[in-house]
This record gives C-alpha cells, sequence and structure tokens, in this order.
C-alpha cells in the first residue's frame, strides 16, 4: 500500500504497511522519547521485536514505544511475551494496552509485565490523572490477556497450556474507538529495550479479517514459455531487481531489503545502517555500483528516496520532501525518476543522483506513476489514468512540457496497465495489467496479466499476454528484467 499517506495522530507519522506491522496498523513513540522505539515484524514467524525507550508508563505521563490497531467494542489481545538481553532497569514494561488515544496523559488499561517479572493491571482513569494498578499474585508469566467487556477491563496470567489467572475486572470508561496494541518501555529516557511478542492474537466482533498471502518468487523464461519457482515463504515478498551480474535478485519483505539467489536459497539482508522501513520501490544503476531505494525511517514516516551503495553502505537522502516513490534510473546514472505527491497530487519528478533540488516532469495527469526509462535514455515511461483508465504513456526525459503536450499514449484497451519496465536490449517492454474497472494498484486479485510489447526503434507493437496470475501490488513494482534479456522476474501471491 505504498500510496498511503500517514496520519498525524499525536504522535510520530506512521506508515501502516501490512508486511511491516502484522495484525497492527501502525506504530510510533508516545510521549518523550530521547531515542526512538522500533519494530520490527518478522511474518514467517509472526513475532513482533518491539523496541522501546522513554522514562515510564506511570504517573500522569507516558513515554514507550506503541504498535497499535484502531477497534471498537469488546476485544481481547493475547501474547506470550520475553524479553531480549538482561536490560537495565527491572521495571522496564512490555505491555498489551487498550489507549483511549495517543497522548501521553491518555486514560488507558494494560496488562504489563516488568523485567523483574512483576505483573499488574495498570490503569488512569482520566486524561492527565494518577495511574494505579492491581498486582497478579503470578510472577514472570509467558503468557498474558487483557479483556475488554464494556466498561471492564480484566488481565489474565500465566503459562502456556495451562488456564490463565485472572485480576480484575477494573471499571474504566473509554470511549469507542479505541487504540489497542503492544507497547514496550525502558524505565530509562537514555536507554532502549526490546521485548518479544508472539503467538498474537486479537478478537473482537468488529475486527475484519486481514489476507495472509504465501508469496512465490518466479522466473519466466521467454524461450521456453515458462516459469520456475526460486523462493517461496509466508508473508509478502515484493518487488525483485535482476543484479547486474545475473546472480542474485533484489527484494524486499517486512521493510527490509534482500538478496536472494537466482539459483534459490535464503535472503539475506542488505543492512542499511539505521531505522529504514523499505517499500517496494528499488533498483541499481546499470554498471550495479549504487543503490536506490525509498523508504521511511525514524525522522520520515512518510516515504522517501534515498541512495547508496550497491552494499547498502552510504546512504543518503536525495528527496527531503515526502512522500515520493523512486523507480528508474537514467541509463547515465544522473539522474533518478520518482514519483511525489505534492499539492494532493500524484505527479513524475527527477532528482540528480548527486543531489539538489527535484525537478517536476508532469503536471496535467490526476495520478501519475511508475516513470522508468528507457535503455536508450531517450523516453520516460510510465502509467496514468489521465482520460479515465490506466494506459502506459511516455514524455522525454526533459518532461513533458507545458500542459504535458509532448506526452504521448502508447497503450488503449481494456485491461488497466501499470509499470512499465524495459529489457536491457530495448527491444521489449514488460508491464503489469489488472482487471477492467480496477481502480489502484494495492490490491492482490487473480486474472492478473504479465504482457509485453515489443518495441523497435521505439515505436510500440503489438501486445501479447505471457502470464496470468493471482498477484497485484508488489509483483513487478520496480524492473525485473535478467541482464540477458530473455528472462524477468516476478512473484505470485497465494491467499492463505
Amino acid at each position: 500500500m505504498k500510496r498511503l499517506n500517514a496520519l498525524i495522530f499525536g504522535i510520530a507519522l506512521c506508515l501502516p504497511l501490512f508486511a511491516q506491522n502484522g495484525l497492527f496498523d501502525s506504530r510510533g513513540d508516545v510521549g518523550l522519547n530521547p531515542k526512538a522505539g522500533s519494530l520490527v515484524y518478522e511474518p514467517v514467524s509472526a513475532e513482533y521485536r518491539v523496541s522501546g525507550g522513554g522514562a515510564n508508563v506511570w504517573g500522569t505521563q507516558d513515554a514507550f514505544q506503541f504498535v497499535w490497531r484502531r477497534l471498537s467494542g469488546d476485544m481481547n489481545l493475547q501474547s506470550d511475551i520475553r524479553f531480549a538481553g538482561a536490560g537495565v532497569n527491572a521495571h522496564r514494561k512490555a505491555m498489551l494496552m487498550i489507549r483511549q488515544d495517543l497522548d501521553a496523559d491518555s486514560a488507558y488499561a494494560d496488562v504489563a509485565v516488568h523485567g523483574d517479572g512483576l505483573t499488574s493491571l495498570q490503569y488512569r482513569s482520566v486524561k492527565g490523572g494518577p495511574t494505579a494498578e492491581l498486582r497478579s499474585s503470578l510472577k514472570g508469566p509467558l503468557r498474558v490477556r487483557i479483556e475488554r467487556h464494556g466498561d471492564e477491563f480484566t488481565i489474565l496470567a500465566g503459562q502456556p497450556g495451562e488456564q490463565l489467572t485472572p485480576v480484575g475486572p477494573q471499571s474504566l470508561k473509554l470511549t469507542d474507538p479505541v487504540y489497542v496494541g503492544l507497547g514496550v518501555g525502558s524505565h530509562d529516557a537514555n536507554v532502549i529495550e526490546t521485548a518479544v511478542f508472539s503467538n498474537v492474537s486479537l478478537q473482537g466482533p468488529k475486527i475484519e479479517s486481514r489476507p495472509l498471502y504465501r508469496s512465490k518468487v518466479m522466473i519466466h523464461n521467454l524461450s521456453t514459455r515458462k516459469s520456475s519457482l526460486v523462493h517461496e515463504a509466508v508473508g509478502v515478498v515484493e518487488a525483485p531487481n535482476w543484479s547486474r551480474d545475473g546472480k542474485f535478485l533484489l527484494v524486499n519483505t517486512a521493510g527490509n531489503l534482500y538478496r536472494l539467489p537466482v539459483s534459490g536459497g535464503q535472503l539475506e539482508k542488505i543492512e542499511l545502517g539505521g531505522d529504514y522501513r523499505c517499500n517496494n520501490d528499488h533498483d541499481l544503476t546499470q554498471d550495479g555500483k549504487q543503490l536506490a531505494f525509498s523508504a521511511s525511517s525514524a525522522t520520515s514516516r512518510q516515504s522517501q528516496v534515498y541512495l547508496a551503495n550497491s552494499d547498502g553502505s552510504g546512504v543518503k537522502l536525495l528527496t527531503p520532501t515526502a512522500p515520493s516513490y523512486f523507480h528508474g534510473w537514467s541509463p547515465d546514472a544522473k539522474w533518478l525518476a520518482f514519483v511525489g505527491q505534492r499539492n494532493g497530487k500524484f505527479e513524475l519528478y527527477r532528482v540528480r543522483a548527486q543531489g539538489g533540488a527535484e525537478e517536476r516532469l508532469t503536471f496535467a495527469g490526476a495520478y501519475d506513476d511508475g516513470p522508468e526509462y528507457t535503455p536508450d535514455g531517450k523516453w520516460i515511461y510510465f502509467n496514468s489514468n489521465r482520460g479515465g483508465d490506466w494506459n502506459i504513456w511516455r514524455i522525454p526525459p526533459g518532461g513533458g512540457g507545458p500542459n504535458d503536450s509532448l506526452a504521448q499514449k502508447i497503450t488503449s484497451d481494456d485491461l488497466e496497465d501499470w509499470f512499465p519496465h524495459f529489457s536491457p536490449n530495448g527491444k521489449r517492454m514488460l508491464f503489469l495489467s489488472f482487471p477492467k474497472g480496477t481502480t489502484g494498484h494495492n490490491g492482490k486479485m487473480p486474472g492478473m496479466k504479465l504482457r509485453i510489447m515489443k518495441t523497435p526503434n521505439g515505436k510500440p507493437g503489438a501486445i501479447k499476454d505471457v502470464v496470468t496470475f493471482y498477484g497485484g501490488q508488489g509483483t513487478i513494482n520496480v524492473n525485473s528484467w535478467a541482464p540477458d534479456s530473455k528472462r524477468f522476474a516476478y512473484v505470485v501471491y497465494e491467499p492463505i
């Protein structure tokens, strides 16, 4: 869902991505936190590794890292909890919390497991009021739960497989909707502590089920007309790029970038040296020496474009204005083409790799996306819904001119066409087509098509269907051609 805007809820801006946050919508630091917290969600194990700082969750003000979802009605949240490491302060806390709002002095109830094993039902009855607690007789339970029934809150604690021991109920009036989620506070503003939440379940009458997918990274051979499986995983793996030496694919999942051997094998994480939450927009220069990627970060919860060395070192910000989403390198590696939302519209821009002000390229589209340079550098192809439905267009590399008068429409049929990608030899354009009437690209659905158009001398040719499958967002957001121009990579999604 790369195009969703972040919303301000009194804490840091947070990008709501299912692949990043699991069952929850977003996350951020509540209250005063000199050191920023973080979340690492592992989609295969479904574990949430939450790191937080802050002076305490107590008194009249709270400071902690919160991973949350906004819900109404009765609900219960359950999890197994373990702390990572010995810890600095015995009163560090891992919490399952139901909270009125995201202000530091909000009314709330939680089940708090302390570093020394103390477990209690903490609650603040009114905004800005003091915190009180009801203590459990158990010390250091592995499994805890918090339940809300009307205005009554109860916590339960114990060991997996055993009957959990309740504490409460405690009466507390919270107005729907509320924020429910996972919290970690270090009890020392200068320290970050980490807790791991596993076997997390969230239940309630107004909770909508969320799809879980099995991702299959595929390579299609144009000569044999067959696709082969490279990698399979539970969760969402996205946007394969092919390395310039042909040895690995670059993919993203759960907010991180990974290398995947073309021959198959395990994902190898690319260390970026910071708190970056990568989305599905990334690619290497033609010489393979530089890597561009889009990500949110500790300083901006909206996507920005970054440049790094191919090994992930030397990261630098290229687009301070957000949200911005990278899509393509110029052949000479001097320019990066990206999509920016400015004044409520998605238009095309470019920025120099050496840095500098962004330059706007399109002006007339309702929504322009997916810009990619042709290998000869003479055109930028993109998709747009100007005219009502989604088609592939192109403009000169310097922009579309006044009112996009230089823009040329390339496709025009019943399908909704997205993300044009050119083979390195410039002879073919691969693009993704959604079923007729699909208004956006954030979904995953059957009937998706990968199609190819021959482009001799840059002139459009006939369109050929290559693969029909269950896919969508993440399948080929960025260029996925092999260096030999005979194969391309893509991702199939199977609902579980």
